[in-house]
């Protein structure tokens, strides 16, 4: 439920009761630059200060950018460059234009936070159809439950309950250009209702909408000889999110989680029935970075400048700019230069082995620096393929030493339908009864 990355909203700032909360506490979460820029009372700060402070990136809407499924869940959420399925479109869109079924279907559920709270979950619909053996156009909805908020006034009132969600509905569609490259777009539709219209300090807020687009691009080679085995590469790149601010009515714009992936894997086949699989993928936030700025001399507050009334940039920018310009700007904005430019991205590193193609093991890791979040976790998964149905789990286990991490016993969930081998059974059956 949070207008902060959500990561840092598990380590830093959820505390249990925080689903009890008083209005107050609403606008603090809807004014995360407020929350997270940090400040010096220093004019001058050495880069090992900087770079030795927490400075998460700050965005609205953070469940974009959750892993819903559990097949890219139990490799370490690789996803820019994994083999085509079901749930592309929330990873890189154009490798569904790489698909080699007509049609797919698949649900995705993953209770999420329980260590904190129990009734918080995300759930995730998404399907494709082929249009011609060159394009395919696909769907998807994303749900992100809240659980039950009590509202009390001043005085420990009941005033009202409510239950906050968040949901996204996309639309894609995937090119091939050439045999073995390909090209998507996705259009999403964004809805954060986290207050239900209620007043924060007199002022009513209002349901957060905004619109963006994801642009991708997908590469898979042909079969090559490595030693004696025949291998296949891949390669996949990916902007998501790109897309307008959005506004909850408190005065402030808020960016969305606007992401680069870049992705790499090789694919081995072992043999006619073992296949292993190594992937390696880069996430970077496409927002700014909050900047440090001078603190008053009594500590009280941060200085303006008397011309323009602005705080004062001690390092980094101002993050209060155009969504383009935010993008572009968010490459060389860190307070702490380049070293602190590399901290921002995330590395995923995943492995899949494969059975006779009809059962999978896999595990992966998941990098983000301390301060920058800090998560840091393993993830171990699962697949059956039988029939017309797929199965996929995936548990994540935090490497990160906390007693009780928010990311404890998080479990991920997938059944996919294929409905080409569904649509070949009912034709070996009709043929069966119709000698």
């Amino acid at each position: 439920m949070k207008i902060t990355n959500f990561h840092l909203n598990l380590f830093v700032l959820l505390p249990q009761k925080f689903f009890k909360m008083r209005i107050g506490i609403l606008l603090f979460l809807l004014s995360p630059y407020l929350v997270f820029s940090q400040s010096s009372s220093s004019k001058t700060l050495t880069t090992s200060q900087l770079l030795g402070a927490l400075n998460p990136i700050t965005t609205a809407v953070p469940f974009l950018i959750i892993g819903p499924d559990s097949k890219q869940g139990g490799m370490g959420e690789v996803g820019a460059a994994t083999d085509p399925d079901v749930n592309s479109i929330h990873w890189n869109g154009a490798k569904l234009a790489m698909v080699e079924k007509d049609m797919g279907f698949g649900i995705s559920y993953s209770p999420w936070l329980r260590t904190l709270v129990p009734d918080i979950s995300l759930s995730y619909v998404s399907g494709y159809k082929r249009i011609n053996k060159m394009s395919v156009a696909g769907m998807s909805l994303r749900y992100f439950s809240l659980g039950n908020i009590t509202f009390t006034d001043i005085m420990g009132n009941t005033t009202g309950q409510f239950k906050p969600n968040e949901f996204a509905i996309d639309l894609a569609y995937a090119q091939k250009l050439s045999p073995q490259f390909s090209m998507g777009m996705a259009f999403r539709y964004v809805n954060s209702n986290l207050t239900g219209g209620y007043s924060v300090n007199g002022q009513p807020t209002k349901v957060g909408q905004t619109v963006a687009v994801d642009i991708s691009m997908y590469y898979r080679s042909k079969k090559f000889d490595l030693g004696e085995k025949k291998n296949i590469a891949t390669a996949g790149l990916s902007i998501s999110n790109l897309g307008a601010k959005i506004d909850y009515g408190t005065g402030t714009k808020n960016f969305i989680p606007t992401n680069l992936r870049l992705g790499g894997s090789l694919k081995t086949i072992l043999d006619d029935f073992n296949t292993i699989g190594f992937y390696l993928d880069f996430n970077k936030l496409l927002v700014p970075t909050p900047p440090v700025y001078l603190k008053k001399a009594d500590g009280m507050g941060d200085s303006l400048d008397p011309a323009t009334g602005k705080k004062i940039i001690l390092a980094g920018k101002d993050p209060n700019v155009p969504v383009i310009q935010g993008v572009l700007q968010s490459f060389g904005d860190a307070p702490g230069g380049f070293q602190e430019e590399l901290r921002e991205i995330n590395t995923s590193t995943g492995f899949e082995y494969w059975y006779s193609n009809m059962f999978a093991f896999r595990m992966g890791y998941f990098y983000e620096h301390k301060t920058k979040g800090g998560r840091q976790f393993l993830t171990f998964g699962f697949g059956i393929r039988y029939s017309v149905f797929g199965l996929d789990a995936s548990y994540l286990v935090p490497t990160v030493a906390n007693r009780n991490h928010p990311l404890q016993n998080t479990w991920r969930f997938t059944l996919s339908f294929d409905f080409d081998a569904f649509k070949k059974q009912n034709e070996n059956s009709n043929t069966n009864n119709n000698p």
